[in-house]
């Protein structure tokens, strides 16, 4: 901070003194000097104060791991409607492969001196990522919201659906069914929300051989591939940690001659558009997206506001959907 005022100071022509008045809003300094100052931070690359942002203020970023995954769209369009609502502007930025890094998006952002930034899944999920970018963010003091499960110590708050709730729910419905060899189709090893997903599952089975847990990267494909495996394996339900996942599920199964529900039950997670026309009808664990995407926004303008918010996980409650992929287990 020294350094800053020093060099904006030098820039400009006034006392340090004066540029810490420009900077913490306080009276006493002429609208040209006000001005200059500001200016001078614009040329130095150095973020303005929030308050003293301007129009630029009301931009809030929103960044979205993938767009392939019908979840993400449901998110941005809820938060973007939230945002919109309070008079904020929305930057979406969508990672693609090979194309623009989250953190080159987090550079781009505060160029553009964003109010804050929503993020709906990314590299906050995964323990062996680099973060560099969040603690960039960290230190600009720029409002940030995570939503779902994130590594810990990156100190902001988090809007999150239970990941240990909709395990619980998607394991006592198979079970319910007759299942006993019921399986899971994860995220990779350093997924956080999986993670939960795996410790809550081993809680509520009381045993789940390794063998009964299969990793995939977030498609349909990686579904179909980890599906298989279990399937060889002798497992008669199975529960996904996403809907594409679940539909991969299916496929893998037909594909190996077992019909869905009769041989083989499936379920999703998430409710993402559509699930209720896929052939079968998608069993899945639904999450409250509207009030999550609401609370975050919620969250991010108290920020913005200046009020000071913890930075604690906000958990919001799943909802099992029962559909047709899904039935009694098959008789031996």
């Amino acid at each position: 901070m020294t350094r800053r005022l020093a060099e904006v100071a030098k820039k400009v022509g006034v006392s340090e003194a004066t540029v810490s008045r420009v900077l913490n809003g306080k009276p006493g300094v002429s609208a040209a000097t006000r001005q200059a100052v500001l200016s001078a931070l614009d040329v130095l690359g150095y973020e303005r104060p929030t308050q003293l942002r301007g129009d630029r203020a009301r931009l809030v970023g929103l960044v979205l791991p993938e767009l392939q995954n019908p979840i993400f769209p449901a998110f941005a369009e809820v938060i973007g409607g939230a945002l919109a609502q309070l008079g904020l502007t929305p930057v979406l930025c969508t990672q693609t492969k090979g194309g623009v890094s989250e953190a080159d998006y987090v550079a781009l952002l505060l160029q553009q001196q964003v109010s804050g930034v929503v993020f709906a899944g990314g590299l906050y999920a995964q323990a062996d990522a680099p973060h560099d970018h969040y603690r960039l963010l960290a230190e600009r003091n720029i409002p940030v919201v995570l939503v779902n499960a994130a590594i810990e110590h990156l100190g902001f708050p988090a809007v999150s659906c239970d990941d240990a709730v909709a395990v619980e729910q998607a394991w006592r419905h198979l079970a319910s069914l007759g299942h006993e060899r019921i399986g899971l189709v994860l995220g990779p090893g350093d997924h956080m929300p999986s993670a939960r997903k795996l410790t809550a599952a081993r809680a509520v089975a009381g045993h789940l051989p390794d063998e009964f847990v299969a990793r995939a990267i977030f498609s349909i494909e990686g579904g179909h591939a980890a599906a298989s495996r279990l399937i060889d394996r002798g497992v008669t339900g199975i529960i996904c940690a996403s809907d594409p996942l679940a539909l991969g599920a299916i496929r893998a199964a037909r594909r190996k001659g077992f019909g869905v529900p009769s041989q083989v039950s499936v379920v999703g997670y998430d409710d993402s558009a559509f699930m209720n026309c896929t052939e079968p009808p998608l069993t899945t664990v639904r999450q409250p997206i509207e009030a999550m995407g609401r609370a975050a926004v919620e969250v991010l303008n108290a920020q913005i506001g200046g009020v000071s918010v913890p930075s604690e996980e906000l958990l919001f409650e799943p909802e099992l959907v029962v559909r047709g992929s899904t039935a009694q287990a098959p008789r031996e």
